[in-house]
């Protein structure tokens, strides 16, 4: 296991100068080493591995030393940038992807093909990989140096780095807001036993409803982060009842999915957005999302979205707003806390979590 706070001091002797990331259970510690000394190594939370790769590569190209941090199944996201942009304009620059493992019952679905063929798939990117050396500082550093010098890869395996506390004043207090799954189990209460499709973003959200909303139509979002909004507009397109339960981060990764849902205020369904914002990434280590200056209430007025025009946090307030039925497009943001982490959802529970799509006749 690597010293983390001596590995981020070695970065930052060695010139490094810009973490951008899209955080990883993984890289936890790495974030928050990064964001202790934001001083001398500035921490880039990014929406998504595109524009990680391309706010780095901006970066590269204006003479900093940028190392980009994303997990396995974001490799994918990231790969139409490192074949259309680092590729054919030989920009090289340090990638650190977690490899993530799976056994059934001990980790998410999502991570079941990559887990085998993470390293065809970073050929297939015309890049080689190496699995980032744990057990030496040294060699650590030396690996991320070699590759600023050619297209490489480094594989980062589950807890190669050392607990590293963030520092009190960049801790998060949410102690005045509900944990989530009050207004969870708010729902289960209003919807149990009815049609109406509930659909969990990738993380904590699906986990806590598998929890804490046991008597509703639910669909577990294992991975696809950033899409479940689509996924509920794809089933409210072809007349389901849907609620989304998003969350802050998950809101920026493919805001896309806003512009699309809000061409749709006549269709057949009817599709709800609920962001459960938190202000932090949760499943990641608990750090901030670094949103403060986004704009929900009015991003979602602008995509279309008939809008809840203040942010709640009251479970009164949640309740009285919580169904128009008059409207097909809705958007409300909760202000919440979180609970302890709860169990993720069986495999086969998840998978059958995909026959509340059905249709009733």
């Amino acid at each position: 296991m690597i010293d983390t706070d001596k590995f981020i001091k070695r970065l930052i002797g060695a010139g490094y100068t810009h973490l951008c990331v899209v955080p990883c259970s993984f890289a936890s510690e790495v974030i928050n080493g990064a964001i202790n000394n934001s001083d001398k190594l500035s921490y880039v939370p990014c929406a998504s591995e595109a524009v990680a790769c391309s706010i780095a590569a901006g970066l590269k190209l204006s003479g900093k030393k940028p190392i980009i941090i994303v997990q396995s199944s974001g490799l994918t996201n990231l790969g139409s940038c490192i074949t259309s942009l680092l590729k054919p304009y030989k920009i090289n620059i340090p990638i650190l992807v977690s490899w993530r493992s799976y056994l059934p019952g001990d980790s998410e679905i999502q991570h079941a093909h990559l887990s085998s063929n993470i390293k065809s798939l970073v050929r297939s990117y015309g890049y080689s990989s190496e699995v980032l050396a744990n057990s030496s500082l040294a060699h650590a550093v030396e690996q991320i140096k070699k590759s600023e010098k050619c297209p490489q890869i480094l594989l980062l395996k589950k807890n190669s780095f050392s607990l590293l506390p963030l520092h009190t004043d960049h801790q998060i207090d949410l102690h005045k807001f509900l944990n989530r799954s009050h207004f969870l189990l708010c729902l289960n209460k209003l919807f149990a036993n009815t049609d109406t499709l509930f659909i969990g973003t990738t993380g904590n959200t699906a986990r806590e409803m598998y929890s804490f909303m046991p008597d509703t139509a639910n669909f577990y979002m294992a991975g696809n982060m950033g899409g479940a909004l689509s996924l509920g507009l794809g089933a409210a397109l072809a007349g389901k009842k849907v609620f989304v339960c998003g969350g802050d981060a998950e809101f920026v990764m493919h805001m896309g999915g806003l512009t699309t849902a809000g061409r749709y205020k006549d269709m057949k369904g009817q599709l709800n957005y609920l962001l459960f914002d938190n202000f932090s990434n949760k499943s990641t280590g608990g750090q901030r999302s670094y949103q403060e200056h986004i704009d929900y209430l009015g991003i979602a007025r602008a995509s279309g979205f008939e809008v809840i025009p203040k942010a709640i946090s009251t479970l009164q307030t949640f309740e009285r707003n919580l169904y128009k039925q008059s409207y097909r497009l809705t958007f409300m943001r909760i202000l919440c806390s979180y609970d302890e982490m709860t169990p993720r959802p069986p495999a086969e529970e998840i998978l059958k979590s995909k026959l509340n799509f059905k249709l009733q006749s």
